[in-house]
């Protein structure tokens, strides 16, 4: 990795860029990827390698070499004032800046700022959800619409508490280089928050906190917890400060929750099921195994699946015994005040599922929308009465096996011709918003992130080479069939959106979305040649 040279291309003609970038930030960043650059080259293999094992064996199993640390007597670290109680979260983007504002006013405990698969990363959303987190460290958060509307932080009511989430390990960053190389994605993330914000966040005992998405295995904890190490002793800032939560969204890191949180003891402050990206992860290990790893309908998957449930209710025992937080997945449901009926019913559905994760002992769930934060509070209330977690309940009923875990024909349902072109449409749609800068796309009363096109479009290629017969017209699924529905999908989405808008971003959508469901290879992210084509619009 570079030797110290600084960066070598950093455009900054994207407002508050100037405050952002200066030199002693870029310098830290420059320090980050010199010290920990080549070793996320090195995991990234390590996933390869990894996976070139299951397609051999078709099997993932629990570590025996860190049985020692499953069966020792170990917690994490105490949880810091501010997030004793995490019982709603709202998740969205940092920017633009009225979203910002609306979560950290929404009521909810903690603020989710997502630079990750709610963020599309062009270079004026990475700048400006910076400017806005740093404002936000100060209080100072503000915006006035086109129309005049002012925007400003509540003072009558605490706000959100903001826990960062930076990219994955796996995503480059194109507009700053090192010595020629993209920096990576998750190190400016960090970097840029960190290095302006830990300071003030330390001292007002709000932070610096954080998400960890996508990570695999333990030693991708590891490497987190010694950059949180180094970056804390950089600062001046006392160890122990940062506190992390990861998200258990891969097959692998489901085997691996104990080593993760052991990894992070000292940093980690709980863990997160997040449903979308774990299928999608089934999909991307087993994507060779043959019928019985290939899903229904991605609707029909509900949490209570056994497969599911025994991820979701480990979760919840790793964490209790370990004194980390579990916190449930994502209501990404939004409320239509001109639709009654149809929100009722959504929201009724949204608490449905909020009351099995509190009666499961989660501490806390996530919502996509302000709307639905009272609906998560009051279901966490009156499960959790006058305490403000649920750590006591440490669930020893709990005993999940490899195969349970791996038992995803215990999914049920069946794969439909109308579940396919619900996949084309929406990996289609959710694609062109992330190409016109929105990660956060709202589709069909649902507010999606790149974890819904994954799991759509993974979907379509696992059909595809299983030679699926659908269930509802007893076609069967190949090339053809999925390129003609396409077709139709984007002639309707044509019909939606305009040809103008169309030919913008839709098309490039389309074009991509079919490349990588018929490519022979699989894709693993579909955001890497996404993130190609956004950075040459």
């Amino acid at each position: 990795m570079p030797s110290g040279s600084g960066p070598q291309h950093l455009p900054s003609d994207v407002a508050g860029a100037q405050d952002i970038l200066v030199p002693e930030a870029m310098e830290f960043l420059a320090e980050l990827h010199r010290r920990f650059a080549d070793r996320r080259d090195e995991l990234l293999v390590v996933r390869g390698e990894r996976r070139a094992q299951v397609a051999a064996t078709g099997r993932l199993d629990f570590l025996p070499e860190t049985a020692d640390i499953r069966s020792g007597d170990w917690t994490v670290a105490p949880a810091p004032a501010a997030l004793v109680d995490r019982r709603v979260e709202i998740t969205g983007p940092a920017s633009p800046a009225k979203m910002a504002i609306n979560a950290l006013n929404s009521g909810a405990k903690v603020w989710l700022a997502d630079l990750e698969d709610a963020s599309s990363p062009t270079w004026s959303n990475v700048v400006d959800s910076q400017v806005n987190l740093f404002a936000t460290a100060r209080g100072s958060l503000a915006f006035t619409s086109a129309e005049g509307k002012a925007y400003a932080l509540r003072e009558d009511a605490p706000l959100a508490v903001v826990v960062v989430r930076p990219r994955g390990w796996h995503l480059d960053e194109a507009n700053i280089t090192f010595d020629g190389r993209p920096a990576i994605g998750a190190l400016v993330d960090f970097g840029l928050h960190f290095f302006h914000n830990a300071a003030r966040l330390a001292q007002d005992g709000a932070g610096p906190f954080y998400y960890l998405p996508k990570l695999e295995s333990h030693l991708e904890a590891r490497l987190w917890n010694d950059v949180f190490v180094y970056a804390q002793d950089a600062l001046g800032i006392p160890q122990g400060t940062v506190r992390a939560t990861i998200l258990i969204e891969t097959i692998p890191a489901a085997f691996e929750m104990e080593e993760i949180l052991y990894e992070l003891r000292e940093h980690a402050s709980g863990l997160n099921a997040g449903r979308w990206d774990y299928l999608f992860s089934v999909i991307k290990y087993f994507r060779d195994a043959g019928e019985g790893f290939v899903l229904p309908d991605r609707g029909s998957i509900t949490m209570t699946a056994p497969f599911m449930k025994a991820y979701t209710d480990l979760l919840v025992r790793t964490c209790h015994k370990r004194g980390a937080f579990a916190m449930g997945g994502m209501a990404a449901f939004i409320p239509d005040r001109s639709l009654p009926e149809v929100t009722a019913q959504a929201v009724a559905k949204v608490r449905a599922d909020k009351t099995r994760e509190a009666t499961d002992g989660f501490d806390g769930s996530w919502v996509a929308h302000p709307d639905l934060v009272a609906t998560c509070r009051e279901v966490f209330d009156d499960v959790l009465g006058d305490e403000t977690n649920q750590l006591r309940l440490l669930r020893e009923d709990v005993e999940v096996t490899a195969d349970q875990l791996l038992d995803v024909a215990s999914a049920g349902g069946e794969v439909t011709e109308e579940g396919l072109r619900s996949n084309l449409y929406v990996a289609v749609a959710y694609t062109a918003g992330w190409l016109a800068g929105n990660g956060a796309v709202a589709i069909h009363h649902l507010m999606e992130d790149a974890a819904t096109a994954e799991i759509s479009r993974s979907q379509v290629w696992q059909q595809i080479h299983n030679a699926v017969t659908l269930a509802d017209t007893g076609r069967t699924v190949d090339a053809a069939l999925v390129r003609s529905i396409l077709g139709e999908e984007c002639d309707r989405l044509r019909s939606e959106v305009g040809a103008a808008a169309f030919a913008r971003v839709y098309a490039l959508a389309a074009a991509l979305v079919e490349d990588i469901c018929l490519s022979d290879d699989y894709t693993d992210f579909l955001t890497v040649p996404a993130y190609e084509l956004l950075v040459r619009l």
